[in-house]
């Protein structure tokens, strides 16, 4: 900002934002209103110490305690992390101490304590807790949870329409609160991916309903409550998360031409530094749909002609997904009579299985406006990738491990939309958006501590990262520990996804161990929780010594076949029983030395 008068120095008693607000007010401001700003402070300050005097010769009103109150939330992907620290800093300023607890670290014995509590809890896939919830979650559904009587609580649940379960986790916390006799302050509010603005009003009118009453007689002027809830203000200091444009430096499918896989190592520049991120954190990148698909559905709607609204569709909506949510918004804007009967008649949730929008538009065929087919689609939401790069090792770059999705389903080809976005649309020197996300919970361990990944498919993605920053701290003369690596895909001629880059860290001692599952190179398929198994006694020696264990890649099945695996592997070296064993790996978990990053 240029100006003729001298601004705020950098040097004044205020954070850097404030003089920053500051200069844009005092900058450009005229002499007159310099002056009568100065006086207007000057006043101010003089009423100000008019009271200080009076409150001298008045019996102070006793300071109020700050009411206790209890925070928990189950994040996935750090939407409820982030919601969670927004409710406590709202909290605190309306009169309330708050604590915030991630579900992982809580026992059920703990919410006996909490007066007053908060949960913000999220839906994983098809109605599943997030993975590191899952102990907590099962303790809190179990015969074994205490009695709650006398808890004021309140629910916030997030999750996604495209799933059946929509928030189904939330929903069944609330009941089970209830069942165990809190009190139910606030009514529970559903949240699907744009849920910025109704958690915002929820978290007002919690803490309207929670914080404690204010004292008319002991307050003074303008000290009246004031609710705020700022999802846009980051603290100092905090990463930047902005959308940011990146340049494809390389595009290469890492699958052999006789795969009938595509994987594609995306390598991304910037102007400038790269997002500042860390090992184990990704990138969400925002994609553009299939404009054959878009044009597709604007026929089938007959809405071909509109340039403005297929503009839209390919750029900023979500026109793939099919959830009972836009079945039911389609019936309401269309009055389709043949499909108010399937919904009425509870067959909608089974239809829309493996079906998508143009399903519906393609099924139920009728004329629609451009605002009707605008109605039964959301905001086209980002999708996340593990970084499989160091900044370390890559600079002021970032690579992405990103495995087209293609398969067919009701007579009709379907893709995923961001993954074939990038095999087939995008090329070198073209440019992508996208944003850092941060990943606290699936931090590298310290550089000499051993570290076990697990990581079949795309999963491997993270563990590239680790093995390059091994590798850098190797270089920077640090005593790192030892790095084993569990890989599997289906062929090893064809799907050994970087296995140049594990040949080389196995060569120049960044990574240890490799251990690697083909699943369809031998008769009975081989999997990695098998080789795991296999491995029982090294890996259960690992761990004793204070190894930590990752797994990366699909949530639905390998990662519990991959916990299950470790279960055995114990109680069979071990001679535990069952749950002993299921113990043994609890506490690897609540130590956070059983890390998870699945999808």
């Amino acid at each position: 900002m240029s100006s003729r008068f001298a601004t705020i120095p950098k040097t004044a008693p205020f954070t850097e934002e404030d003089v920053d607000l500051l200069n844009q007010v005092v900058g450009p401001a005229s002499p007159v209103q310099r002056a009568w700003l100065a006086g207007f402070l000057a006043g101010v300050e003089s009423v100000q110490e008019v009271a200080r005097d009076f409150q001298e010769i008045q019996p102070a009103a006793p300071a109020r305690p700050a009411e206790p109150l209890t925070v928990v939330y189950a994040s996935e992907s750090g939407n409820c992390e982030a919601l969670a620290n927004d409710f406590a800093k709202a909290a605190r300023k309306n009169g309330m101490k708050p604590t915030v607890i991630d579900m992982a670290d809580l026992t059920p014995a703990d919410l006996t304590a909490a007066k007053k509590l908060v949960v913000i809890a999220a839906t994983w896939g098809e109605g599943e807790p997030p993975a590191r919830a899952v102990r907590a979650y099962g303790e809190l559904m179990g015969d074994g949870a205490p009695r709650l009587d006398g808890v004021e609580f309140g629910v916030l649940a997030l999750g996604d329409t495209a799933y059946v379960e929509f928030c189904a986790i939330g929903k069944a916390i609330d009941a089970r609160l209830e069942a165990l006799g809190a009190k139910r302050a606030v009514p529970r509010v559903d949240c699907d991916l744009d849920f910025a603005g109704p958690a915002g009003q929820w978290i007002g009118d919690a803490i309207k309903t929670l914080a404690p009453p204010v004292d008319e007689a002991a307050r003074g002027p303008g000290n009246g409550r004031v609710i705020a809830v700022d999802f846009s203000s980051k603290p100092v200091g905090a990463l930047n998360t902005d959308i940011v444009e990146a340049e494809v430096t390389e595009l290469i499918n890492l699958n052999s031409s006789r795969s009938d896989k595509e994987t594609v190592h995306l390598a991304l520049a910037f102007d400038g530094p790269a997002p500042a991120y860390e090992p184990g954190d990704s990138l969400d990148l925002y994609a553009e749909n299939d404009p054959v698909y878009v044009d597709d559905l604007l026929g089938l709607a007959g809405l071909s002609d509109d340039a403005k609204l297929r503009d839209e569709l390919i750029r900023t909506r979500d026109v793939t997904t099919l959830s009972l949510k836009a079945v039911e918004t389609f019936a309401a804007q269309t009055g389709h009579q043949y499909l108010k009967k399937l919904i009425a008649g509870g067959e909608a949730k089974a239809w829309i299985v493996d079906r998508q929008l143009i399903d519906l538009i393609g099924t139920f065929s009728i004329a629609l406006t451009a605002d009707q087919l605008r109605a039964v689609t959301r905001p086209l939401a980002p999708r996340a990738y593990s970084i499989a790069s160091s900044r370390s090792e890559v600079g002021d770059e970032a690579h992405l491990l990103i495995s087209a999705v293609r398969y067919r389903a009701r007579g009709r080809d379907r893709k995923g939309v961001a993954s074939n976005f990038v095999a087939e649309r995008l090329k070198r020197g073209g440019k992508v958006r996208v944003k850092l996300k941060p990943n606290k919970h699936f931090r590298l361990a310290a550089p000499d501590k051993d570290v076990i990944m697990v990581g079949p498919g795309t999963g491997v993605a993270p563990f590239r990262a680790f093995v390059q920053e091994r590798r850098a701290a190797q270089s920077a003369g640090k005593v790192t520990g030892k790095s084993w690596l569990f890989f599997g895909d289906r062929h090893y001629t064809h799907d050994f996804l970087y296995q140049l880059d594990w040949q080389e860290a196995l060569a120049d001692g960044a990574l240890t161990r490799l251990d690697v599952a083909f699943s369809r190179d031998t008769p009975e398929k081989v999997y990695v929780q098998h080789k795991l198994f296999e491995r029982r006694k090294e890996l259960v020696a690992w761990l004793d010594g204070g190894a930590s264990f990752y797994v990366c890649g699909d949530a639905k099945s390998m990662a519990k076949d991959v916990r299950a695996a470790l279960v055995a592997a114990y109680a069979d070296v071990k001679a535990l029983s069952p749950d002993a064993a299921e113990q043994a790996v609890a506490s690897l978990e609540r130590d956070k030395r059983y890390l998870t990053d699945t999808y």
